[in-house]
């Protein structure tokens, strides 16, 4: 197991196999992840009334424990331990699982015979797939994806694309999350405004997009039951049509679902 000294720090990194000093580096959940917890750690010194200012945490080493890659060289997860010590010899929980950020998209359709303006009728599209972590082979759930490369918005629209088969401009999506969490303040921690669905032991953040849209009558009934997603990568995802007003028990396993059930209620005042 080879070990290198982050750059700037006094933090020792200890690789796993098949991990060079250069890939973990370079992985986007690693960097953003190390410098959100390094501003969060600075905090602790300039600001004088932070719970710990009297006694602050240190990072003192990582331990990379494993990883799993996308394909035959992009790495997709990582897990790791973070030793996070004060002077009293006080540790934090330091167990990470690194996957980076996901979106999660709420697209409500309206028939377009109701007149513009009507809140009747209004109707949510959830997918029904395989979720081996949570030994489930039809969790329902909202549409949801990871960000690679791109931003939070435009990802959204891509994966309504792939996953609902909708082609939505990224200016038809309405940031819930932003509009639930009020803008960074001074001397915060500076953390995204989305959503953290287990933050006990995981770094992803979910943003939540609303989109709605009018559509033919006619057009409702093929939606439940239509198979899509990316299925030359193992996305085998179906289509669950159900009443806006019935999301928050049709949906109630998925964190994503009942966070757009709380969202949807501010963007409606």
């Amino acid at each position: 197991m080879s070990t290198f000294t982050l750059p700037n720090t006094q933090v020792t990194v200890k690789l796993c196999d098949d991990l060079t000093r250069e890939q973990l580096l370079e992985f986007p959940a690693f960097k953003i992840w190390l410098h959100r917890l390094q501003t969060s750690l600075s905090l602790q010194h300039t600001n004088p009334s932070h719970t710990f200012h009297s006694s602050p945490y240190t990072l003192r080493s990582l331990t990379i424990q494993s990883l799993d890659r996308f394909g035959s060289s992009r790495i997709g997860f990582i897990k790791l331990s973070a030793f996070i010590t004060n002077s009293a010899s006080e540790s934090l929980p330091g167990a990470v699982f690194l996957r980076g950020a996901s979106v999660g998209m709420l697209v409500v359709l309206q028939p377009d015979d109701l007149p513009r303006g009507s809140e009747a009728e209004k109707y949510v599209l959830l997918t029904v797939q395989p979720r081996v972590a949570a030994g489930s082979l039809e969790m329902v759930e909202l549409p949801a994806g990871m960000v690679d490369d791109g931003t939070f918005v435009g990802t959204a629209a891509k994966e309504i694309k792939e996953e609902l088969g909708l082609d939505i401009p990224e200016g038809e999506l309405v940031n819930m999350t932003e509009l639930a969490i009020p803008g960074s303040e001074k001397g915060d921690e500076g953390l995204p405004r989305a959503m953290y669905p287990s933050a006990g032991g995981c770094d992803e953040c979910i943003p939540l997009f609303l989109h709605e849209k009018r559509v033919p009558r006619g057009t409702l009934s093929e939606w439940t039951g239509r198979l899509t997603g990316l299925r030359d990568q193992g996305e085998k995802i179906t289509l669950k049509l159900v009443r806006r007003e019935d999301l928050w028990w049709q949906g109630a396993r998925d964190a994503k679902a009942l966070g757009g059930v709380g969202s949807l209620g501010r963007t409606e005042t």
